[in-house]
């Protein structure tokens, strides 16, 4: 006998999982089809929230290594318990999950376990692990299936010596020479977790530069940053083949983007994070009629909407950044769109963050944008060298910049490398969602001492100048 749903969701991750609360806060009758044991997508399970675990575990050794003496704190070196580091992890991802399930319960959210196959519009065929399947009768379906890693022709990952973001969250020893294929963010987060814990780190990038797509000057003097932790780079680079021997070790063939002569570099692991890919596999889409882009994306209009009428898509299975804050903002627009509000999504306005040490986080336009596009902006900078609690906390790395228009003072982009960077673009973000001007940050009282201070002194440099520099 198939059920009745107001609204199916394909995929529990940010974007389903907020689509499905929000779609039931609003009166909806909604079921969740995953694939998966656990709800909560690559973010949950195999990403953001296990990175972050070993991110802040990482960076605490690190501390007690290096940064302990010079508060007053004399210890004996710390010793690394990986085991105990991985079960930590665990038990983060864990609680992230059980958290998930909780709040399906508490919004009387169905969900159902297998794979999930649209039949036609308002049908779904659910085939479980074991068991018959059962077809599902919905008035509206979200795909919300997400991505995976995308691969490189020619190299067979194992995720034990050749691995993606996901065999590189589960190591079972520290690498003596790891090599990272990409300078995206996912592989300077995890390719400084492991230098962290002592990896020799060399990262191979196809393009001139670090972090794609983020302001030069920042990508410029974070790697700089990045150089003196000892990680390396070869820029302009591209892995031709990975060759495993049989002590189980690797030897990659590196040759210059442009061409040229070949170099043999020798490692433990290699870690493939070239960027991801939209999953749609099973869906039928094909047979129902759901048009796909170019890249595979799923195309939909301003209101989420596939070409096929009560299909919708969200997530980094469509078009933009493919980002879990992004995909959640869309799974509520969606939600709202079905029950006649105005779900809208400011991609204008979204922060995106690098969690590395220290972290990087941006919105809004890069120099490089405003150039392209022949925007009169005027810059404002301001070092954490010259803030109070940075110097007292041992956190002096890096900058806030913030790009304005030169006619109106109007914030159009703004950029932090620096400690909990991650945390402070958000006053930035709210500054922009209402349009507003440097001058309204620069009037607004920050705390003292705080590291914020930093945000409010490059808006003051917008005007007649910053006090502390």
């Amino acid at each position: 006998m198939a059920d009745a749903y107001d609204l199916t969701i394909i995929g529990s991750g940010p974007g389903g999982y907020v689509a499905a609360i929000r779609a039931a806060q609003l009166g909806m009758k909604v079921a969740v089809v995953e694939k998966w044991a656990t709800h909560g997508g690559t973010c949950l399970n195999i990403g953001c929230i296990p990175s972050k675990a070993l991110l802040h575990a990482t960076e605490m050794f690190e501390e007690a290594g290096h940064s302990f003496k010079a508060l007053g704190i004399d210890i004996p070196a710390p010793v690394l318990n990986l085991p105990q580091m991985m079960n930590h992890k665990s038990e983060v991802v864990a609680g992230n999950v059980g958290g998930v399930d909780y709040l399906f319960k508490k919004n009387k959210i169905t969900p159902i376990r297998g794979i999930g196959t649209i039949v036609s519009a308002g049908k779904i065929l659910v085939t479980p692990p074991t068991g018959a399947a059962i077809e599902i009768e919905t008035k509206n379906i979200v795909i919300a299936t997400g991505s995976v890693s995308a691969s490189l022709p020619g190299i067979e990952i194992d995720e034990k010596t050749i691995v993606t973001s996901t065999g590189a969250l589960s190591l079972e020893k520290v690498p003596g020479k790891l090599l990272v294929i990409g300078a995206g963010v996912i592989g300077l987060e995890l390719g400084s977790v492991w230098a962290r814990l002592g990896a020799q780190v060399t990262v191979v990038e196809y393009l001139d530069r670090i972090l794609p797509g983020m302001d030069s000057e920042v990508a410029r003097q974070f790697q700089r940053m990045l150089q003196k932790q000892g990680m390396e780079f070869k820029l302009s680079s591209k892995v031709a083949g990975i060759d495993k021997q049989d002590d189980g070790s690797l030897k990659i063939r590196i040759e210059p983007a442009k061409g040229g002569d070949m170099e043999i570099i020798d490692a433990d692991v290699a870690l493939v994070s070239i960027g991801r890919k939209p999953f749609t596999e099973g869906l039928g889409l094909d047979i129902v009629g759901v048009a796909l882009d170019e890249r595979g994306r799923v195309r939909v209009d301003q209101h989420y909407k596939t070409s096929v009428d009560g299909i919708y898509a969200i997530g980094d299975v469509i078009a933009g950044p493919m980002l879990a804050h992004k995909a959640e903002d869309e799974g509520i627009a969606v939600a709202e769109i079905l029950n006649g509000q105005a779900g809208h999504v400011n991609y204008a306005v979204m922060p995106a963050v690098v969690y590395t040490n220290p972290e990087i986080a941006s919105v809004g336009k890069t120099e490089d944008e405003l150039k392209a596009a022949g925007i009169e902006y005027k810059i404002g900078k301001f070092p954490f060298t010259a803030n109070g609690r940075a110097k007292a906390v041992l956190a002096t790395q890096g900058f806030v910049k913030i790009l304005a228009d030169v006619e109106t003072d109007r914030v159009l982009g703004a950029h932090i490398v620096g400690k909990n960077a991650g945390e402070m673009i958000h006053e930035l973000v709210v500054l922009m969602e209402f349009s507003g001007a440097a001058e309204d940050l620069a009037r607004s009282t920050h705390a003292h001492p705080t590291l914020s201070e930093a945000v409010r002194e490059a808006a003051l440099s917008l005007g007649d100048g910053a006090i502390h520099i």
